[in-house]
């Protein structure tokens, strides 16, 4: 037999002490450790509390386990998109930070609920929202941007470190004209607030409501900000590619005393005339390297939605740059199932 062989046969064996965190590693009928197989190319076998991995790609699977396995410990649960995310940063360790490396420590973000990043970029855009006052988060749809500054929001709150968590976004259709909609004001501006209600419920649940109703939490339209100072609070700015010049610098000149700002946005889906995130581009382009600001950059391969939204965002972006769209699609396609 091959020394080469001989390697890929033998088996990194690991020991859990906690039976019961062993059912929910490896997940329901072992489903967890069947996508491992599958990902990484290893095999898996369970006796006990042993399990023993085989294949070219056994450490790498035995530091994913472990890794799961402690946030187990910690309280958290996991699933299918915590494996992938585990297995993702495990391939990106060596060429990022320890800290993203490690995921990060998860975000409170209220008793019963905790959010971990789920890809270096996104680990370094939680580094970035507890070092810098003004985050930008630039990047296609579908990589956390919104989601994970509500959750950073959250957990500010939540560890009484701001007294308000303010969310807003240009009040702008997408492409259509809805005509009058009916109603009184919150109900005309609800559907344009619709998705930071679905960000906030994502990562505090019912709780919210309360919080909404004490004036503790505030969705409201990018004009609202117009006159104000935000003093103790997290704010946030969602679609800022629909903000023009003048919007952007109204809104980061309300930031206040002991208060933080994230400003998120996908410069290539602009719904202003022409098409171009004016207000975010030169943004992006003046403040670069003021003291205080920074910039969290995503791609297509951070895209943590259903697989398809990956290859699609390729799809797209390929068109833009004058790439062959069929190429493109292979590719990401290919990287998926690794």
């Amino acid at each position: 037999m091959s020394t080469a062989k001989k390697r890929t046969r033998e088996a990194v064996t690991l020991e859990f002490p906690d039976n019961a965190l062993i059912s929910a590693l490896s997940g329901p009928h072992q489903k967890h450790f069947v996508r491992l197989e599958q990902k990484l190319s290893v095999r898996i076998a369970m006796r006990g509390n042993l399990v023993a991995i085989e294949g070219p790609a056994r450490e790498r699977a035995a530091s994913v386990l472990r890794a799961l396995y402690a946030r187990l410990e910690a309280g958290e649960t996991i699933g299918t998109a915590e494996l992938d995310s585990q297995i993702r940063f495990d391939g990106e360790a060596p060429s990022i930070g320890v800290a993203a490396a490690l995921g990060s420590p998860a975000v409170r973000t209220w008793a019963a609920h905790t959010t971990r990043a789920r890809s270096p970029a996104q680990a370094t855009y939680l580094d970035l929202m507890r070092t810098h006052p003004l985050v930008f988060g630039v990047g296609p749809a579908g990589t956390g941007k919104t989601y994970l500054a509500a959750a950073f929001g959250a957990h500010l709150l939540y560890e009484r470190r701001v007294e308000r968590l303010i969310l807003s976004r240009p009040a702008l259709e997408a492409g259509e004209r809805l005509g009058f909609l009916p109603g009184d004001l919150k109900e005309k501006i609800d559907p344009y607030l619709r998705p930071l209600y679905d960000a906030l419920f994502g990562v505090m649940g019912e709780s919210c409501l309360k919080l909404m109703e004490q004036g503790v939490i505030e969705v409201a339209p990018l004009a609202f900000m117009r006159g104000r100072t935000l003093s103790h609070a997290f704010v946030i700015l969602d679609e800022a590619q629909n903000c023009t010049t003048a919007q952007m610098k109204m809104f980061l000149t309300r930031l206040g005393e002991d208060s933080r700002m994230v400003v998120t946005g996908d410069p290539s889906q602009s719904d202003l005339p022409g098409g171009k995130a004016e207000g975010l581009n030169q943004a992006l382009s003046i403040l670069s390297g003021i003291e205080g600001s920074a910039v969290a950059r995503f791609t297509e391969k951070d895209v943590v939605r259903h697989a398809l939204v990956t290859r699609i965002v390729a799809a797209y972006n390929a068109v833009e740059n004058g790439a062959g769209v069929s190429r493109t699609l292979k590719r990401a396609a290919t990287k998926d199932e690794d």
